[in-house]
Formats: structure tokens, C-alpha cells, sequence
């Protein structure tokens, strides 16, 4: 990793930890600087690292990602644009999914494909996602069905980083999954904290786990960038 691209990681973790506190502080209003500084360090970093291979479907779906998540940051600081942040990130989730499909040993062979196992390997997943929208159903009115399509695209984000399994280095794969699994704990306690009962601390696990999710994601990618067939998970 070259010194220059560090750089921009200390701008994400100097802009996570400002944004975590002025949380604390309920300082609202000073977060149109922080927030959006969170994921502008990623981008940064990410299109540095990726330039050797900024043609490439993996670059461009990645940094698409983090681009279109960074939009719906910023508009998500205002209540009113909620569903223009929620189309945001439904766009950073489709191309995380593009991403994580290309980030395998090898992404365009089909093979078979056993949809029990998947299924039934993924079932938890889908109950805690069907349990989820069940318990905020009452109280999401016209969003019912943006809602449910952001959900089912989490799930897939979710279930994909699950199925690279074997299928990359084992450093790139438990990066990304794990940061895909926050990045599903983040939404999740975004949804009970908007539609069901806020609690004082949601706020800071949102955003703690979102910088976690993103940072991960990015690093796991940046793994399989690296050293794609570094020993298997």
C-alpha cells in the first residue's frame, strides 16, 4: 500500500470519529460537513488503489458504489429526501452486487447451481430481513414497496458477499462479508429507528457500523485486487 494512499484513510477515520461525535453532542447541524467527508476518504482512496484497473468492470462498479452510497449520505441529512437517499443507495447496492459477482476466481463461468442449498444456507438471513419488515410494516404507509425493494437488494448484496466463498482469497472474502453483514445491521437498525422506536444510541451504532461496512468492503476488495488467488477461504 503506498504511503500517499493512506492519506485519504485518515480522512475517513478522522471524519468517522467527528461525525460519531458530534452525534453524541447532538450537534446536528455541524454533520453536512462530517458525514459527507466519511465516505469521500473511501472514494478517494478507492480510485487511487484501482487506477491500474480503472477500465475494468470491478473498478468501475466499486467506485460506482461507493459514489452513489456517498450521495445518499448527503441526502439523507435531510428528512424530507429520505427517498431520494433510499434510491441512492438502492443504485450502491446493485452495483455492489455487480461488484462482488466480478470480485470471484472466476466471474463469468455459471457452473451448477444448487437453489435448495442456496436457499436453505441463506434462510436465516431472509427471516431476520422478513421479521424486520413485519415489524415496521404499520408504520412505513406510501413506502411499503420502496422499502421492500431496498430490502430484498440488501439481502442479495448480503447473500452474494456470502457466496464468494472459496470463490476468492479467504482475507478478501471475511472483509467483505463481514462488511456486508454491517452494512445489513446498519439498514436494519436504520428501519426500527425510522419506523418502528428510535433509542438513544442508534445513531451511533448506524453510522459506526455503515464506516465499518464501507471500510471493510473496501479492503476486502482491494484484497482481491491485490492477490486474487491468495490461499483459498
Amino acid at each position: 500500500m503506498k504511503k500517499k494512499y493512506i492519506l485519504w484513510l485518515y480522512l475517513f477515520l478522522f471524519a468517522t470519529l467527528a461525525d460519531i461525535a458530534l452525534i453524541i453532542e447532538r450537534s446536528e447541524e455541524y454533520r453536512f460537513f462530517t458525514k459527507p467527508a466519511i465516505l469521500l476518504g473511501l472514494i478517494l482512496y478507492f480510485y487511487q488503489l484501482s487506477r491500474p484497473i480503472a477500465q475494468t468492470l470491478l473498478s468501475k462498479s466499486i467506485l460506482a458504489a461507493l459514489i452513489f452510497s456517498w450521495i445518499g449520505d448527503i441526502l439523507l441529512l435531510w428528512p424530507d429526501l429520505l427517498i431520494y437517499g433510499l434510491g441512492a443507495f438502492l443504485i450502491a447496492q446493485s452495483c455492489y452486487i455487480i461488484g462482488f459477482k466480478v470480485a470471484r476466481f472466476h466471474p463469468g463461468q455459471v457452473g451448477s447451481v444448487n437453489f435448495v442449498r442456496i436457499f436453505f444456507s441463506n434462510l436465516p438471513i431472509y427471516f431476520i430481513a422478513a421479521f424486520i419488515f413485519y415489524m415496521i410494516n404499520t408504520n412505513l404507509g406510501g413506502l411499503k414497496i420502496p422499502v421492500a425493494i431496498y430490502m430484498i437488494a440488501v439481502v442479495s448484496m448480503l447473500t452474494m458477499a456470502k457466496e464468494r466463498y472459496k470463490n476468492t482469497s479467504g482475507e478478501s472474502f471475511w472483509q467483505v462479508f463481514l462488511g456486508a453483514s454491517l452494512f445489513f445491521i446498519s439498514d436494519t437498525v436504520i428501519a426500527l429507528s425510522l419506523f418502528y422506536q428510535d433509542f438513544p444510541e442508534s445513531g451511533i451504532i448506524i453510522m459506526g457500523t455503515y464506516a465499518t461496512s464501507q471500510l471493510l468492503i473496501v479492503m476486502g476488495i482491494r484484497s482481491h485486487i491485490i492477490n486474487p488467488k491468495k490461499n483459498e477461504a
